[in-house]
């Protein structure tokens, strides 16, 4: 069987800079690709979350570190970079993870306000 690197795009608005908050929309954001895409945690090769310059009350990996099965996925989180008058309170994700060649297609995950940055990929399963 012959394998590949695929990738998961996915974003989430928090309502307000709380660990609390944060968390919650993590966790929410990460339990939404696992429901929505074939993903075993013992395959992902990395998960980056790109955070607005509005959150700064937890690292998002922290969250993620959390989660069953999810202890040694390599985790990073960087700050998104700032454009005037785009959307505040925003978690990104870039998730890379191995699967089957033939693996089905990939469904990207925008919720709440994240909705707006990705239209097109809204309950959209986006193939090869």
């Amino acid at each position: 069987m012959s394998w590949r690197v695929r990738a998961i795009r996915g974003a989430i608005t928090v309502p307000e800079n709380t660990a609390e908050a944060i968390r919650e929309a993590v966790t929410e954001l990460l339990d939404e690709v696992e429901a929505h895409n074939d993903l075993d945690p013992g395959e992902i090769v990395s998960l980056t979350f790109a955070v607005t310059r509005d959150l700064d009350a937890m690292f998002p990996a922290a969250a993620a570190r959390s989660r069953p099965g999810w202890s040694d996925v390599p985790l990073l989180d960087v700050q998104q970079m700032y454009v005037e008058g785009s959307l505040e309170r925003c978690i990104r994700i870039l998730l890379h993870f191995n699967c089957p060649e033939l693996a089905p297609p990939v469904q990207h995950i925008y919720l709440r306000h994240a909705r707006a940055l990705r239209p097109d990929w809204l309950q959209a399963k986006v193939g090869v």
